[in-house]
């Protein structure tokens, strides 16, 4: 058993005199120097050891080990390989604390000394190398700190935290089925449920936040295009799909051009146009898939309808005699931050932090499945940590040059200010929603 995994309390970890400051709220750069080599191994470890999504067991064991060491009550697979552990510490809200345990199909090309080599057969059997090229292992880190904090100073708070390791987020589906498996209902329900992500947006050092949308919806839509095949040299003989989707394609950018009130967010991208085996043969199919993405709720329903209603009339004036195969095959919400909570983490996290480290961003166009926990109404909050080398953010800044952005092979976050900022974030953030110690 490996000591960084451990997390043992001991009185070490505690920082002295003055080490928590802002009442509860915070905890002091002296208590998360004294744990970060510990964290340091962790992330190290993580980060060596990817693993696709849903194949998390590994990942999801290793932190199950560490928040059993520190007290907490662990479920292990819930929602497949999920994970959840529970810190009841007297009367006082329920705060669910979030990370992400699985990684992506990416070659790694940082160079870094402990970069993943890790190759495995995916879901199609298909080789491929695995990366954590989203920073879940940043998150993974900062939630094993924060966890050990707060255990071994539980006198500074009261209430009760949920720490869930939650698998295919990166498949958009892992929120959904640890809910489906009694995440609501087996353990505590949550007076507020929140997060952290990286991001290449911002430098080490600082976070950044904002109100209302934060990611945007995601619906993945696929459309099989019905035809007639039939020989190149004659295609009065046949129905060809493939015109049928081009026209598909460029009428489509409609919804956003002509349909979409200006001020809206609204994307309509395909993706992939899969169709033919030769070129003289017109083929009976077509297929297109499709990413939608979107911010308000009436936007996305009337982006998927214009979906159907142009893929539809496309093949109808093309005379098809069977209409298109309309598919939405996965989706997610737009993770929205509850406004009122927003104010009162990032008042103490802005204290805690420097007002000059603390940004207010837009949302981005990205999706991910955060979003699902604010189910049954409860509150949800995701701060941005910043990740790249102050000095080479600024540069770009001023050159104009686009750094690696989160899912590139050479993403490698500026390791020990990236870690250290959040943990001091994601531990203030939730002992600001957590009840006051004795």
């Amino acid at each position: 058993m490996q000591r960084f995994w451990i997390c043992a309390v001991a009185a070490a970890l505690v920082a002295p005199s003055g080490a928590w400051e802002l009442g509860n709220f915070s905890v002091s750069d002296a208590a998360v120097n004294a744990i970060y080599p510990d964290i340091e191994k962790s992330y190290i470890d993580i980060h060596q050891h990817p693993e696709l999504s849903g194949h998390e067991e590994r990942t999801s064991a290793k932190l199950a080990e560490g928040l059993r060491a520190l007290g907490f009550e662990v479920t292990e697979h819930v929602g497949h390989t999920g994970v959840v552990g529970v810190m009841k510490n007297g009367a006082g809200p329920v705060v669910l604390l979030r990370t992400e345990l699985d990684a992506l199909p990416v070659l790694e090309k940082t160079g870094l000394p402990y970069a993943s080599h890790v190759v495995v057969h995916n879901d199609q059997n298909v080789e491929v190398p695995v990366m954590h090229a989203c920073g879940h292992d940043v998150h993974m880190s900062a939630w094993l700190g924060t966890a050990r904090l707060l255990a071994t100073n539980k006198g500074r708070w009261s209430g009760t935290l949920v720490l869930i390791g939650q698998p295919a987020e990166e498949t958009i589906g892992g929120a959904a089925g640890m809910l489906k498996d009694g995440l609501y209902t087996r353990f505590p329900k949550p007076a507020y449920a929140v997060a952290i992500h990286d991001t290449s947006d911002l430098p080490a050092g600082e976070v950044g936040y904002n109100t209302g949308y934060t990611t945007s919806n995601a619906d993945s839509v696929d459309i099989t295009i019905y035809g007639k095949g039939g020989h190149g040299s004659a295609p009065h003989t046949a129905i060809d799909p493939i015109v049928i989707g081009a026209r598909i394609v460029t009428t489509l950018q409609t919804l956003v051009a002509r349909e979409t009130t200006p001020g809206d967010f609204a994307v309509v991208t395909v993706g992939t146009f899969h169709a033919g085996t030769k070129n003289n043969i017109i083929p009976d199919e077509a297929k297109l898939q499709l990413t939608v993405r979107s911010y308000k709720t009436e936007v996305r329903k009337k982006l998927l309808a214009g979906i159907e209603r142009i893929a539809k009339a496309e093949a109808g004036a093309a005379n098809a005699d069977k209409m298109p195969l309309i598919e939405r095959v996965e989706g997610a919400d737009a993770v929205y931050n509850d406004p009122e909570l927003a104010k009162k983490v990032m008042a103490v996290v802005s204290a805690r932090l420097g007002q000059s480290n603390v940004k207010q961003t837009p949302p981005i166009t990205a999706s991910e499945d955060f979003s699902e926990y604010g189910r049954d109404g409860v509150p949800l909050f995701m701060m941005w940590v910043g990740a790249i080398e102050p000095g080479k953010w600024k540069a770009a800044k001023q050159s104009g040059e686009r750094l690696p952005s989160l899912h590139s092979s050479v993403f490698a976050p500026d390791r020990e200010p990236t870690l250290k900022t959040a943990i001091l974030a994601e531990s203030t953030m939730v002992l600001s929603l957590l009840g006051p110690g004795k």
